[in-house]
């Protein structure tokens, strides 16, 4: 695997993903469990889109002072922002199934933050090794690009056919497969992963709900990590991009979770979004879709579906009011 970004910029970006979370930890820790206002989680959603920008502007001026080409810095910045963009908008997906796993459990809204602070920690870990696996397939059989391509087209009609239909937790392989090896106390005991009842120690939901989210975002980065390859084959950006889009996570879940009946058209521009990008990378042998042709085409599924959820009521609600 080759990469264009210098040593010293690696280091600066784990450097600056440690510092980040640590001081996320330190204003949890301070905060306390809390529910997480509309204002707040605009104000940090914000604070990590400035983060990412001012990140990738490091990265366009290590490339052009490295290599003096002011063209291909302004390609390898624009293939980190739009990797970014598409990871952002997949992981609205994650978050309407975070939100249907807190409100089955109903975990209490001062719990959430802290579940998905633990949450994203594990993504981190487990979808680096997934990118580094990835981009090492690509580098050592280039057909693997096909299988990645084919397989997102896959996803995308079945996210298509998904869209729009109430999702039922319950009948979730994930979730059975944690209640087999984890026995669960009934309530929850504060923000405690453990309780003890009649001197048998149990988990308490709460680690339930953070097992069960992290098995999420694992099943949805097998659906997001390809895409991106399929916008550049370098693992620094494919990496960065990815991490920093998951920093923000949180942020963006409260931000949507106030608005999610607003928005309910997103899983079928999603689901075209992934269509689009698995038709690029399997064709990408024969037609190579320029960078900035797919910014502009995964902004341009995300302003539509979002002005047409504005304008249509959803397909649930609309079966409710029928009924």
């Amino acid at each position: 695997m080759t990469t264009i970004a210098p040593l010293w910029l690696w280091f600066f970006f784990v450097g600056s993903v440690v510092a980040a979370l640590f001081v996320d930890f330190v204003v949890l820790r301070k905060q306390g469990a809390h529910e997480v206002t509309v204002k707040e989680a605009i104000n940090w959603s914000l604070v990590w889109v400035a983060l990412s920008l001012a990140f990738n502007g490091l990265f366009w001026w290590a490339v052009k002072d490295s290599t003096g080409d002011a063209a291909l810095a302004n390609t390898r910045a624009l293939e980190f922002l739009t990797g970014y963009l598409i990871e952002k908008s997949l992981a609205v997906d994650n978050i309407f199934v975070f939100l249907m796993i807190f409100t089955y459990f109903s975990v209490p809204a001062a719990y959430q933050k802290r579940v998905l602070m633990y949450g994203i920690i594990g993504a981190i870990v487990l979808r680096t090794v997934m990118i580094l696996l990835g981009g090492w397939l690509i580098a050592e059989f280039h057909w693997v690009l096909y299988l990645f391509g084919a397989f997102l087209l896959v996803t995308g009609i079945k996210m298509w056919w998904a869209a729009g239909k109430e999702p039922d937790l319950e009948a979730n392989p994930a979730l059975k497969l944690l209640r087999r090896v984890m026995p669960v106390s009934k309530n929850f005991e504060g923000e405690r992963f453990f309780t003890t009842e009649n001197g048998r120690r149990l988990a308490t939901p709460l680690l339930l709900v953070i097992a069960l989210v992290g098995m999420t975002d694992v099943i949805f980065a097998v659906d997001s990590i390809p895409a991106i390859f399929a916008i550049t084959n370098d693992p620094f950006i494919v990496l960065t991009s990815n991490i920093f889009a998951i920093l923000g996570l949180r942020a963006m879940y409260f931000l949507l979770a106030a608005m999610a009946t607003k928005f309910h058209l997103l899983s079928y521009g999603l689901a075209v979004i992934l269509v689009f990008i698995g038709s690029k990378m399997m064709l990408i042998d024969f037609f190579k879709v320029p960078v900035w042709a797919s910014l502009v085409g995964v902004v341009a599924i995300l302003a539509a579906t979002m002005v047409l959820s504005l304008y249509t009521a959803p397909k649930i609600a609309m079966q409710a009011k029928q009924d």
